[in-house]
Protein backbone atom coordinates (compact mmCIF):
# COMPACT_ATOMS: atom_id res chain seq x y z
CA UNK A 1 0.00 0.00 0.00
CA UNK A 2 1.42 3.38 -0.55
CA UNK A 3 0.93 5.22 2.71
CA UNK A 4 0.87 9.31 4.04
CA UNK A 5 2.44 9.75 6.42
CA UNK A 6 2.34 13.52 8.09
CA UNK A 7 5.19 14.33 10.68
CA UNK A 8 7.13 11.33 9.52
CA UNK A 9 10.33 12.82 10.45
CA UNK A 10 9.73 13.35 13.84
CA UNK A 11 9.93 10.67 16.98
CA UNK A 12 7.10 8.95 16.31
CA UNK A 13 6.42 9.36 13.00
CA UNK A 14 9.82 7.87 12.06
CA UNK A 15 9.65 4.89 14.22
CA UNK A 16 6.44 4.62 12.39
CA UNK A 17 7.49 5.21 8.99
CA UNK A 18 10.40 2.03 9.26
CA UNK A 19 7.86 0.28 11.02
CA UNK A 20 5.67 0.37 7.46
CA UNK A 21 8.85 0.16 5.08
CA UNK A 22 9.51 -3.26 7.04
CA UNK A 23 6.02 -4.48 5.96
CA UNK A 24 6.57 -3.78 2.36
CA UNK A 25 4.57 -0.59 2.05
CA UNK A 26 5.58 2.15 0.10
CA UNK A 27 5.75 5.46 2.05
CA UNK A 28 5.17 9.21 1.40
CA UNK A 29 6.13 11.89 4.16
CA UNK A 30 5.17 15.29 4.45
CA UNK A 31 6.81 17.59 7.33
CA UNK A 32 7.75 20.66 7.51
CA UNK A 33 10.49 19.95 10.00
CA UNK A 34 9.94 22.64 12.32
CA UNK A 35 10.44 19.49 15.22
CA UNK A 36 12.49 17.23 13.34
CA UNK A 37 15.74 17.12 11.14
CA UNK A 38 16.22 15.91 7.68
CA UNK A 39 19.24 13.67 8.90
CA UNK A 40 15.65 11.34 9.62
CA UNK A 41 15.44 10.28 6.19
CA UNK A 42 19.28 9.10 5.99
CA UNK A 43 18.69 6.98 9.06
CA UNK A 44 15.57 5.57 8.05
CA UNK A 45 17.06 4.51 4.68
CA UNK A 46 20.08 2.49 6.74
CA UNK A 47 18.20 0.43 9.01
CA UNK A 48 15.38 -0.23 6.19
CA UNK A 49 17.36 -0.33 2.83
CA UNK A 50 14.59 2.01 1.53
CA UNK A 51 14.17 5.66 1.23
CA UNK A 52 10.68 7.20 1.27
CA UNK A 53 9.47 9.95 -0.80
CA UNK A 54 9.54 13.49 1.40
CA UNK A 55 8.26 16.61 0.61
CA UNK A 56 8.71 19.62 3.18
CA UNK A 57 5.48 21.36 3.67
CA UNK A 58 3.05 22.22 6.31
CA UNK A 59 0.17 20.30 6.34
CA UNK A 60 -2.20 23.09 6.94
CA UNK A 61 -1.47 24.31 3.57
CA UNK A 62 -4.22 22.99 1.56
CA UNK A 63 -3.05 24.64 -1.89
CA UNK A 64 0.61 22.47 -1.48
CA UNK A 65 -1.36 19.59 0.15
CA UNK A 66 -3.29 19.42 -2.89
CA UNK A 67 -0.74 19.25 -5.32
CA UNK A 68 0.60 16.43 -3.02
CA UNK A 69 -2.47 14.33 -3.32
CA UNK A 70 -2.59 15.15 -7.07
CA UNK A 71 0.65 13.01 -7.26
CA UNK A 72 -0.01 10.19 -5.45
CA UNK A 73 -2.79 7.79 -5.06
CA UNK A 74 -2.76 7.11 -1.42
CA UNK A 75 -4.55 3.79 0.28
CA UNK A 76 -4.42 5.51 3.85
CA UNK A 77 -2.94 8.33 5.66
CA UNK A 78 -1.10 8.25 9.50
CA UNK A 79 -1.24 11.92 10.46
CA UNK A 80 1.03 12.69 13.35
CA UNK A 81 1.45 16.52 12.04
CA UNK A 82 1.38 18.94 14.68
CA UNK A 83 1.79 20.52 17.97
CA UNK A 84 2.43 18.38 20.79
CA UNK A 85 3.21 19.63 24.49
CA UNK A 86 0.88 20.29 27.15
CA UNK A 87 2.32 23.15 29.26
CA UNK A 88 3.30 24.88 26.10
CA UNK A 89 -0.81 24.58 24.50
CA UNK A 90 -1.61 26.23 27.71
CA UNK A 91 0.89 29.16 27.06
CA UNK A 92 -0.32 29.08 23.18
CA UNK A 93 -3.52 27.50 22.59
CA UNK A 94 -3.72 29.39 19.41
CA UNK A 95 -0.60 27.92 17.81
CA UNK A 96 -2.23 24.76 19.15
CA UNK A 97 -5.76 25.34 17.77
CA UNK A 98 -4.71 25.81 14.42
CA UNK A 99 -1.97 23.44 13.98
CA UNK A 100 -3.65 20.62 15.28
CA UNK A 101 -7.23 21.33 14.09
CA UNK A 102 -6.27 22.86 10.30
CA UNK A 103 -3.93 20.01 9.41
CA UNK A 104 -7.21 17.51 10.29
CA UNK A 105 -9.57 19.67 8.01
CA UNK A 106 -7.23 19.67 5.04
CA UNK A 107 -6.31 16.02 5.11
CA UNK A 108 -10.57 15.15 5.08
CA UNK A 109 -11.07 17.43 2.78
CA UNK A 110 -8.65 15.90 0.21
CA UNK A 111 -9.43 12.46 0.83
CA UNK A 112 -12.60 13.41 -0.19
CA UNK A 113 -11.24 14.81 -2.89
CA UNK A 114 -9.01 12.40 -4.37
CA UNK A 115 -10.98 8.97 -2.51
CA UNK A 116 -8.40 7.83 -0.03
CA UNK A 117 -10.67 5.78 2.00
CA UNK A 118 -8.91 5.43 5.58
CA UNK A 119 -7.45 7.49 7.76
CA UNK A 120 -5.12 6.84 11.51
CA UNK A 121 -4.83 9.84 13.74
CA UNK A 122 -2.20 10.31 16.65
CA UNK A 123 -4.30 10.92 19.26
CA UNK A 124 -3.72 10.82 22.82
CA UNK A 125 -4.41 9.67 26.85
CA UNK A 126 -4.93 13.89 27.31
CA UNK A 127 -8.33 13.61 25.92
CA UNK A 128 -9.52 11.45 28.95
CA UNK A 129 -8.44 14.08 31.54
CA UNK A 130 -8.27 12.86 34.99
CA UNK A 131 -9.92 9.60 35.50
CA UNK A 132 -11.91 8.75 38.29
CA UNK A 133 -10.52 5.40 38.29
CA UNK A 134 -7.85 3.37 36.19
CA UNK A 135 -7.24 1.76 34.07
CA UNK A 136 -8.56 3.51 31.65
CA UNK A 137 -10.85 2.38 28.63
CA UNK A 138 -12.21 3.98 25.26
CA UNK A 139 -15.54 4.66 26.44
CA UNK A 140 -14.54 6.99 29.28
CA UNK A 141 -15.87 10.72 28.58
CA UNK A 142 -13.61 13.36 27.11
CA UNK A 143 -12.75 15.46 30.09
CA UNK A 144 -9.42 17.32 28.94
CA UNK A 145 -7.75 19.50 31.07
CA UNK A 146 -5.17 21.82 28.77
CA UNK A 147 -5.61 22.91 25.31
CA UNK A 148 -3.78 20.21 23.62
CA UNK A 149 -5.91 17.60 24.69
CA UNK A 150 -8.67 19.77 23.60
CA UNK A 151 -7.49 19.73 19.97
CA UNK A 152 -7.43 15.72 20.08
CA UNK A 153 -11.06 15.68 21.45
CA UNK A 154 -12.06 18.03 18.19
CA UNK A 155 -10.24 15.99 16.14
CA UNK A 156 -11.56 13.00 17.09
CA UNK A 157 -15.32 14.40 17.32
CA UNK A 158 -14.41 15.92 13.77
CA UNK A 159 -13.64 12.41 12.33
CA UNK A 160 -16.63 10.69 14.15
CA UNK A 161 -18.49 13.63 11.90
CA UNK A 162 -17.20 13.00 8.54
CA UNK A 163 -17.17 9.56 8.72
CA UNK A 164 -20.75 9.10 9.20
CA UNK A 165 -21.56 11.53 6.19
CA UNK A 166 -19.44 9.94 3.93
CA UNK A 167 -19.29 6.40 4.59
CA UNK A 168 -16.55 5.94 1.84
CA UNK A 169 -13.61 7.29 4.75
CA UNK A 170 -13.17 5.30 7.79
CA UNK A 171 -10.56 6.50 10.52
CA UNK A 172 -9.19 5.35 13.62
CA UNK A 173 -8.12 7.33 16.41
CA UNK A 174 -5.10 5.80 18.41
CA UNK A 175 -5.22 7.31 22.06
CA UNK A 176 -1.51 6.96 22.97
CA UNK A 177 -0.29 6.75 26.54
CA UNK A 178 3.45 7.76 26.81
CA UNK A 179 5.82 6.77 24.28
CA UNK A 180 9.35 6.19 25.41
CA UNK A 181 12.44 4.57 23.99
CA UNK A 182 14.01 4.18 20.75
CA UNK A 183 15.22 1.69 17.68
CA UNK A 184 17.43 -0.45 18.91
CA UNK A 185 19.98 0.58 16.47
CA UNK A 186 20.55 4.03 18.35
CA UNK A 187 19.80 6.04 14.68
CA UNK A 188 16.18 7.06 15.65
CA UNK A 189 14.86 8.45 18.64
CA UNK A 190 13.35 11.29 20.30
CA UNK A 191 15.38 14.49 20.05
CA UNK A 192 13.40 17.13 21.24
CA UNK A 193 14.59 21.42 21.33
CA UNK A 194 15.52 22.93 23.98
CA UNK A 195 14.91 21.63 27.66
CA UNK A 196 12.31 18.47 27.12
CA UNK A 197 8.85 18.69 27.52
CA UNK A 198 8.81 14.25 28.20
CA UNK A 199 10.64 12.79 30.90
CA UNK A 200 12.75 10.26 29.22
CA UNK A 201 15.12 12.96 27.08
CA UNK A 202 14.79 14.65 30.04
CA UNK A 203 16.80 12.02 31.97
CA UNK A 204 19.24 11.09 29.11
CA UNK A 205 20.32 14.31 29.20
CA UNK A 206 20.88 14.79 32.27
CA UNK A 207 22.73 11.14 32.24
CA UNK A 208 24.68 12.25 29.23
CA UNK A 209 26.08 15.84 31.11
CA UNK A 210 24.05 18.07 29.01
CA UNK A 211 21.80 19.29 31.66
CA UNK A 212 22.43 19.57 35.12
CA UNK A 213 20.01 17.41 37.08
CA UNK A 214 15.99 16.79 36.18
CA UNK A 215 13.14 18.62 37.53
CA UNK A 216 10.54 16.67 38.96
CA UNK A 217 7.29 18.64 38.61
CA UNK A 218 5.63 17.99 42.11
CA UNK A 219 5.41 15.36 44.55
CA UNK A 220 2.44 15.77 46.00
CA UNK A 221 0.31 13.95 43.80
CA UNK A 222 -1.95 11.57 45.52
CA UNK A 223 0.44 8.51 43.81
CA UNK A 224 2.58 5.71 45.84
CA UNK A 225 5.70 8.14 46.01
CA UNK A 226 3.60 11.57 45.39
CA UNK A 227 4.80 11.94 41.76
CA UNK A 228 2.38 11.59 38.96
CA UNK A 229 2.20 7.79 37.47
CA UNK A 230 1.65 7.24 33.38
CA UNK A 231 1.43 4.22 31.42
CA UNK A 232 5.16 4.53 29.53
CA UNK A 233 5.16 2.23 25.91
CA UNK A 234 8.15 1.42 23.53
CA UNK A 235 7.94 3.84 20.70
CA UNK A 236 8.75 0.85 18.86
CA UNK A 237 5.68 -1.19 19.96
CA UNK A 238 3.34 2.42 19.30
CA UNK A 239 4.60 2.26 15.47
CA UNK A 240 3.79 -0.75 15.38
CA UNK A 241 0.24 -0.44 16.95
CA UNK A 242 0.11 1.88 13.59
CA UNK A 243 0.84 -0.68 10.95
CA UNK A 244 -1.91 -3.19 12.59
CA UNK A 245 -4.54 -0.01 12.68
CA UNK A 246 -3.45 0.39 8.45
CA UNK A 247 -3.92 -3.08 8.29
CA UNK A 248 -7.43 -3.18 10.04
CA UNK A 249 -8.64 -0.69 8.22
CA UNK A 250 -7.98 -2.14 4.67
CA UNK A 251 -9.78 -5.37 5.75
CA UNK A 252 -12.57 -3.84 7.72
CA UNK A 253 -13.60 -1.53 4.90
CA UNK A 254 -17.16 -0.85 6.65
CA UNK A 255 -15.56 0.86 9.51
CA UNK A 256 -16.32 4.05 10.41
CA UNK A 257 -14.91 5.66 13.23
CA UNK A 258 -13.04 3.92 16.01
CA UNK A 259 -10.96 5.11 19.51
CA UNK A 260 -8.44 2.92 20.59
CA UNK A 261 -5.70 2.85 23.67
CA UNK A 262 -2.19 2.04 22.90
CA UNK A 263 -0.09 1.14 26.47
CA UNK A 264 0.79 -0.97 28.39
CA UNK A 265 -1.27 -1.36 31.21
CA UNK A 266 1.14 -0.79 33.64
CA UNK A 267 1.66 2.55 35.35
CA UNK A 268 4.61 3.81 36.59
CA UNK A 269 5.82 6.92 38.60
CA UNK A 270 8.28 9.81 37.56
CA UNK A 271 10.81 8.10 40.65
CA UNK A 272 9.90 4.89 39.11
CA UNK A 273 11.31 5.49 35.57
CA UNK A 274 14.25 7.50 37.48
CA UNK A 275 14.99 4.47 39.06
CA UNK A 276 14.95 2.11 36.60
CA UNK A 277 17.21 4.35 34.54
CA UNK A 278 19.24 4.66 37.49
CA UNK A 279 19.87 0.86 37.22
CA UNK A 280 20.47 0.87 33.85
CA UNK A 281 23.48 3.22 33.68
CA UNK A 282 24.53 2.11 37.25
CA UNK A 283 24.49 5.78 38.54
CA UNK A 284 21.75 8.24 40.57
CA UNK A 285 20.17 10.81 38.21
CA UNK A 286 20.31 14.43 39.88
CA UNK A 287 16.84 15.58 40.49
CA UNK A 288 15.02 18.60 42.04
CA UNK A 289 11.35 19.15 43.07
CA UNK A 290 9.92 21.66 41.50
CA UNK A 291 5.76 23.00 41.37
CA UNK A 292 3.46 21.30 38.84
CA UNK A 293 2.98 22.08 35.19
CA UNK A 294 -0.41 23.64 34.64
CA UNK A 295 -2.82 20.80 32.82
CA UNK A 296 -0.66 17.74 34.18
CA UNK A 297 -2.96 15.03 36.21
CA UNK A 298 -1.89 12.26 38.95
CA UNK A 299 -2.48 8.99 37.69
CA UNK A 300 -2.73 7.86 33.91
CA UNK A 301 -2.83 4.18 32.32
CA UNK A 302 -4.93 2.25 29.66
CA UNK A 303 -6.50 -1.13 29.68
CA UNK A 304 -5.11 -2.01 26.07
CA UNK A 305 -7.87 -4.75 25.93
CA UNK A 306 -9.24 -3.03 22.80
CA UNK A 307 -6.07 -3.47 20.67
CA UNK A 308 -5.75 -6.99 21.12
CA UNK A 309 -9.13 -7.66 20.29
CA UNK A 310 -9.60 -5.70 17.31
CA UNK A 311 -6.21 -5.50 15.69
CA UNK A 312 -4.70 -7.58 16.88
CA UNK A 313 -1.65 -6.00 18.74
CA UNK A 314 -0.06 -5.81 22.23
CA UNK A 315 2.76 -3.59 23.92
CA UNK A 316 5.85 -6.67 24.09
CA UNK A 317 8.96 -4.28 25.22
CA UNK A 318 9.41 -3.94 29.63
CA UNK A 319 10.91 -0.92 30.78
CA UNK A 320 14.18 -2.21 31.30
CA UNK A 321 14.00 -2.44 27.12
CA UNK A 322 12.72 1.58 27.05
CA UNK A 323 15.91 2.78 29.40
CA UNK A 324 18.41 0.37 27.72
CA UNK A 325 17.09 2.07 24.33
CA UNK A 326 16.95 5.17 25.30
CA UNK A 327 20.29 5.26 26.51
CA UNK A 328 21.73 3.80 23.55
CA UNK A 329 20.36 6.56 21.43
CA UNK A 330 21.52 9.20 23.84
CA UNK A 331 24.90 7.82 23.92
CA UNK A 332 24.89 7.73 20.09
CA UNK A 333 23.48 11.02 19.65
CA UNK A 334 25.17 13.00 22.14
CA UNK A 335 23.81 16.18 21.37
CA UNK A 336 20.83 14.93 19.07
CA UNK A 337 20.82 14.03 14.91
CA UNK A 338 22.93 17.48 14.49
CA UNK A 339 25.76 16.28 15.87
CA UNK A 340 26.29 12.48 15.97
CA UNK A 341 28.59 9.81 16.93
CA UNK A 342 26.48 7.98 14.24
CA UNK A 343 29.21 8.57 11.21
Amino acid sequence: MQILVTGGTGYIGSHTVVELLNHGDDVVIVDNLSNSHPIVLERIEIITDKRPDFIKADVCNFEKMNEVFSKYQFDSIIHFAGSKAVGESVEKPLLYYRNNIESTWVLVELMEKYNVPSIIFSSSATVYGQPDINPITEDFSYQCTNPYGRTKMINELFLKDTTVAYPNISAISLRYFNPIGAHESGLIGEDPQGIPNNLMPYITQVAIGKLEKLSIFGDDYDTHDGTGVRDYIHVVDLAKGHVAAVNYLQEHKDTSFLAVNLGTGIGYSVLDIVHAFEKIIGREIPYQITDRRLGDIATCYANPKKAKELLNWEAKFDLEKMCEDSWRWQIKNPKGYVRSNVF
